[in-house]
C-alpha cells in the first residue's frame, strides 16, 4: 500500500468465499473471517476498512452474518459473489437478504466466482481469463432483468473488474430494452439508467480502453479504484495505481475522483489532503 501510494484498503475475502457445501461450517468461517477484518480495522483504523463475508446460499446464515458484521463488528458493507454455489444473486430465494440490504442502504461489493457450467472446465483455461468476467455479466443481467436493482434503489452496488463484459455489451442491453422482450420493464426502467447508478472498479481494468468504455456507458463518477491484490502480482498492483493517476483517458480531476473514494461509496470517510490516496476495493 505504501509503495503504491494507497492510504486506505477495503479488505474482502475473494472466491470461492466461505461456503464449501456445509451451512454450519460456512457460518463459522464467515464469523471468523469477519472478526479478523474487524481486528485489522481496530489495529489500524486509518488504513483499513472491510466488507463482511456472508455464507450464501444459506440465506438465514447470511442474514445473521450481515447483522453481526454491520451492527456488532461495524464493517463497511458486504461482499457477495456472482453466484453462490451455482445460484445467481437475482434468484428469488435470495430476496429476503436483498430486502434487508435495501433496508440498511448497505454497500454491496460483488466479485466473480467460478461458473457452475461444467463446460467452462473443459477449455483448459483459468477462470480468471474469461469466465470470471462472463459470470459477473450474468449476475448483473439477472439482477437488472429480474428487477432486484429496481427493488433496492438505496443499495450501493460495486462490481469488480469494470463489471466484466458489461461495458462492451451495454448496447445489447439497450436493444433488448427497445424490443421489450423481457417482462417487468415498467418497474425496472432502462438498463442504461440502471448501469449509471451502479459503481464499477478498475481491478484488471485500468487501461485506457477499459476507462473509455466505462466513461461512455456509466460515466467516470461511478468508477472506483481496485487492484485485485494479492491475486494480481505485486509490481502490477503498485503500477496500476500510478497508471490510473497518469492515464491519458482521464483528466486530472477525474483521476483523483477515481482514486479517492468517499464515505458515500466504500471508504470509511478518509480522504486525501495533498495527493490522491486511493481506496482500494479489491
Amino acid at each position: 500500500m505504501d509503495d503504491a501510494g494507497i492510504n486506505v484498503a477495503i479488505t474482502s475475502i475473494s472466491t470461492p468465499g466461505v461456503h464449501m457445501g456445509d451451512d454450519a461450517a460456512a457460518r463459522d468461517l464467515a464469523r471468523r473471517v469477519n472478526e479478523i477484518s474487524a481486528e485489522l480495522i481496530q489495529q489500524r483504523p486509518d488504513r483499513f476498512g472491510g466488507f463482511a463475508a456472508l455464507p450464501l446460499p444459506d440465506v438465514d446464515g447470511a442474514l445473521r452474518a450481515l447483522e453481526y458484521g454491520l451492527d456488532v463488528l461495524k464493517l463497511d458493507g458486504v461482499v457477495l459473489f456472482s453466484n453462490a454455489r451455482g445460484i445467481y444473486l437475482g434468484d428469488a430465494g435470495f430476496r429476503p437478504l436483498f430486502d434487508e440490504l435495501e433496508r440498511r442502504a448497505a454497500v454491496v461489493f460483488v466479485h466473480p466466482t467460478s461458473s457452475p457450467d461444467p463446460a467452462a472446465r473443459t477449455l483448459g483455461l483459468p477462470d480468471s481469463l474469461i469466465d470470471f468476467t462472463a459470470d459477473t455479466t450474468r449476475a448483473v443481467a439477472q439482477l437488472h432483468y429480474g428487477n432486484t436493482f429496481a427493488r433496492t434503489p438505496n443499495v450501493k452496488y460495486i462490481f469488480s473488474h469494470a463489471g466484466g463484459t458489461i461495458p462492451y455489451l451495454a448496447t445489447r442491453f439497450s436493444i433488448v430494452d427497445e424490443m421489450n422482450v423481457i417482462p417487468g420493464a415498467e418497474e425496472r426502467g432502462k438498463a442504461a439508467d440502471t448501469l449509471r447508478r451502479l459503481y464499477w472498479d478498475t481491478a484488471l481494468s485500468w487501461h485506457p480502453q477499459n476507462l473509455s468504455m466505462l466513461r461512455s456507458v456509466v460515466g467516470m463518477g461511478q468508477v472506483l479504484f481496485g487492484s485485485d491484490f494479492p491475486y494480481l502480482r505485486r509490481d502490477l498492483a503498485v503500477s496500476c495505481r500510478r497508471e490510473v493517476e497518469s492515464s491519458a483517458e482521464l483528466q486530472a480531476n477525474e483521476a483523483r475522483a477515481v482514486l479517492v473514494a468517499t464515505r458515500s461509496t466504500c471508504s470509511r470517510g478518509l480522504q486525501a489532503t495533498r495527493r490522491p490516496k486511493p481506496t482500494n476495493t479489491a
